[in-house]
């Protein structure tokens, strides 16, 4: 293991285990990262990771309503 992804070690996820893509939006709606961003997290360096997290509160603040609607609606 390097020392930089030990360090991107500490950079929790953000996934909260409610893995449903929203197909307008292509975000996760518990984790509001896009596949890619999952797919890819175990790949990020310790300041990416950061940069997905620093996204995360305007994605949720801008889709969270809309994709809690659509789920609770059954459309994804």
């Amino acid at each position: 293991m390097s020392a930089e992804s030990g360090n991107a070690a500490v950079v929790a996820s953000p996934c909260v285990s409610v893995c449903a893509i929203d197909a307008p939006t292509g975000l996760c709606a518990g984790c509001y990262r896009t596949l890619g961003e999952i797919a890819g997290w175990i790949d990020l360096s310790a300041d990416e990771r950061r940069s997905v997290l620093a996204a995360l509160p305007e994605r949720r603040a801008r889709y969270g309503a809309p994709i809690a609607a659509r789920l609770s609606d059954g459309k994804r």
